[in-house]
């Protein structure tokens, strides 16, 4: 029987289909352009395969293309009755849950397929990263979670590529960055074909403070990575980050032109939505022109693409864009769902997430103390909405600057004393310089 690249059985007959699907496995494992031509290419040499037809499905929801997903997770699950093995018929299930947005009964399922097959690195990829099952669940600790999974399953994967970039990312999240920036790297070094890992990587040099770092590896790297690849977008944000901490918004600017905003961007509405919200969020907070211009078009493709609550990290950035864009009808009807969710025990989140889209609206108003109000109730508990810490620093990074412009300044400082204790940041010691003044 054929095996996939971690030795578990494929039951295809096919060597062109086993060969293929390895193959769009690893592209997907390492956000790769091709995953889904290598998925098609194996379905096209054994359609019974069932195992090919829910990574299809997996690239369709990458995309938010939901119709195309489910159909092809329906198919999964009818093939995978007939043909496939135990394992193949736990694994198309836990995909296919995912698939439909049931995502409480997904991370379940996944952690008990883990149990019985622990190197099945697809299933454990539905838990991992900044937009994984861990991440979107709610609880407050699932950065904790990921590294606890990574740590349990070490021994299983020993030097994998992917695995590596992933535990090490874990470990960054949680904290232990020197020791997560290591592992990143030898993982990388192991597959340089790799956005994942690279992308890991820069998440790292963004928590040690490493600027220099991090705009080195966007531009020696990013021009072997073609523009559809999923995270192309998203890496070149890690890169107008990066200028922003330097102070310069000419060069964020001009990377958002390029690059990210709606009319040029290849990525997934997720990466697009909440890369150009958040850009043009800090570019304003940190005192930036910002052009009105960008901010239509911005909330223009994101009102398209998520016209209805969904996930609280998607939520907290169409409240970002509807605050800025002073939309208030947009941004209270999208608050009326939301708490009634609250209400009705069905917002896994909790609280943080109204009470973000009361702060940032109160922000966008300049009522700062509003803004600083409504925030800090709830500071320890903007993890739940997911996402990474670079992405959720931005609600920290507006109560400080809410709190230096209502001129709470010994607040002010004492939070910028803890985060320059913690990394170097030019821009963290201008607003500490201004937070004396």
């Amino acid at each position: 029987m054929h095996q996939d690249r971690y030795g578990l059985p494929l039951s295809t007959g096919s060597a062109v289909t086993a060969e293929a699907y390895r193959n769009g496995i690893d592209l997907m494992l390492s956000a790769w352009p091709g995953a889904a031509e290598a998925f098609a290419r194996a379905i096209a040499a054994d359609p019974d395969f069932a195992l090919a037809h829910i990574a299809l499905a997996r690239i369709h929801t990458f995309h938010q293309q939901g119709e195309a997903a489910r159909q092809q997770a329906a198919t999964a699950r009818e093939l995978a009755a007939r043909h496939a093995t135990q394992r193949e018929r736990a694994h198309v299930e836990t995909l296919a849950l995912a698939v439909e947005g049931q995502l409480p009964a997904a991370l379940a399922a996944a952690l008990r397929h883990l149990e019985a097959w622990p190197r099945d690195a697809v299933v454990m990829s539905l838990l991992l990263g900044a937009f994984g099952l861990f991440a979107f669940s709610g609880m407050a600790d699932h950065d904790q979670a990921r590294q606890d999974l990574c740590e349990r399953y070490a021994d299983h994967y020993g030097d994998d590529w992917w695995f590596l970039a992933n535990h090490g990312w874990s470990l960054t999240e949680n904290g232990e960055v020197a020791k997560g920036r290591a592992m990143t790297e030898r993982g990388f070094e192991l597959r340089r074909d790799n956005a994942y890992a690279a992308h890991a990587l820069l998440h790292a040099m963004f928590e040690d403070g490493s600027v220099a770092d991090a705009d080195a590896l966007v531009t020696q790297w990013i021009g072997g990575y073609d523009k559809s690849g999923i995270l192309h977008g998203h890496i070149y944000w890690h890169q107008a980050l990066g200028a922003l901490e330097q102070g310069d918004a000419t060069k964020a600017l001009a990377i958002y032109a390029d690059v990210l905003q709606p009319s040029v961007t290849a990525a997934p509405p997720l990466n697009a939505m909440s890369d150009c919200a958040s850009l043009l969020w800090r570019l304003a907070a940190y005192g930036h022109a910002a052009p009105e211009a960008l901010w239509d078009d911005a909330a223009a493709y994101a009102s398209q693409k998520f016209p209805k609550s969904s996930l609280p990290f998607v939520d907290v950035h169409m409240a970002l864009l509807a605050a800025a864009t002073r939309n208030r009808s947009a941004l209270e009807e999208r608050l009326a769902v939301i708490e009634r969710r609250l209400a009705d025990g069905k917002l896994a989140a909790g609280p943080v997430v109204p009470r973000i889209f009361r702060a940032m609206n109160a922000f966008a108003g300049e009522d700062y103390a509003a803004c600083v109000r409504h925030l800090e109730p709830v500071l320890d508990e903007v993890v739940r909405i997911g996402g990474s810490h670079a992405q959720r620093e931005i609600v920290e990074d507006t109560f400080i600057v809410a709190l230096i412009r209502s001129r709470e300044l010994p607040r002010a400082r004492a939070m910028l004393d803890r985060r320059l204790h913690r990394r170097p940041s030019p821009r963290d010691a201008r607003w500490r310089a201004a937070a004396v003044g």
